[in-house]
C-alpha cells in the first residue's frame, strides 16, 4: 500500500461496505433467532450466517484476499478440514450404541425379587 489519498479512500470505502454487510448480517442473525424451525435446521442457518460474516472479516479486515503465502493458505485449509470433521463427529456417534440402556433378561426377575423382599 503506497498510502496515496485515492488508495486510502478506496480502502475506507471497502471497509465501510464490509461493515455495512456485517451490520446486515447481524440483523439477519437476530431475525433468524425468531424463526420457528427444527433445531438441526436452526443450527444450519446459524452456521451459514456465521460463516458468511466470518468470511467477510477474514477476507477484508484481516487481508487474507491479499495474502500470497502458501503456509497461511494451507493452515486455513487444514483448519477448515478439522472444523468440517468436528461438525460431522456427532453424526458419526449416532451410529454407535455404546451407553444405550438395555434390559437384561434377568433384570425383570431381580426387580420382582426386590419387590417381594419389601
Amino acid at each position: 500500500m503506497s498510502g496515496s489519498p485515492e488508495e486510502v479512500k478506496k480502502h475506507i470505502g471497502v471497509y465501510l461496505k464490509v461493515a455495512g454487510a456485517l451490520g446486515v448480517g447481524t440483523v439477519v442473525t437476530v431475525l433468524a433467532s425468531f424463526l420457528d424451525v427444527a433445531i438441526a435446521l436452526g443450527i444450519v442457518i446459524a452456521l451459514i450466517i456465521a460463516l458468511t460474516k466470518g468470511s467477510l472479516v477474514v477476507a477484508f479486515f484481516m487481508h487474507l484476499l491479499e495474502e500470497r503465502s502458501k503456509a497461511i493458505l494451507w493452515t486455513l485449509a487444514l483448519t477448515a478440514t478439522f472444523w468440517f470433521f468436528l461438525m460431522l463427529l456427532p453424526l458419526f456417534t449416532m451410529s454407535d450404541h455404546i451407553g444405550t440402556p438395555q434390559t437384561l433378561s434377568n433384570a425383570d426377575a431381580a426387580e420382582a425379587h426386590a419387590e417381594e423382599a419389601h
